[in-house]
């Protein structure tokens, strides 16, 4: 007799709580982005299509994010910082909805 194996569908990844609860921007934040509550994803998502739109990644050093004028006061006067630092310095001027 046979075994009969019963398939397994994959299970589609449920998105964590924590990332899709609305953030609101502080108004240096919000000439970037915005200033309705938003999800942190979508937040990253626009932050990203502004500094693609703008060219504000460095050329030579992919990593590294240059700061126009809307971006300095977000990076706390900085003129260049990591995509890592980024994420941290951003993080500051998020306020939970």
């Amino acid at each position: 007799m046979p075994k009969t194996t019963a398939k397994k569908t994959p299970s589609k990844r449920k998105p964590n709580a924590a990332f899709m609860k609305p953030v609101q921007p502080d108004e240096k934040l919000s000439l970037i982005v915005g200033s309705k509550p938003l999800p942190r994803s979508e937040l990253t998502k626009k932050l990203w299509d502004y500094i693609k739109k703008n060219g504000l990644q460095d050329k030579k050093k992919r990593t590294q994010i240059n700061a126009d004028e809307n971006m300095r006061p977000v990076f706390n006067g900085k003129s260049q910082v990591s995509m890592f630092e980024m994420t941290k310095l951003v993080s500051g001027h998020l306020k939970s909805t």
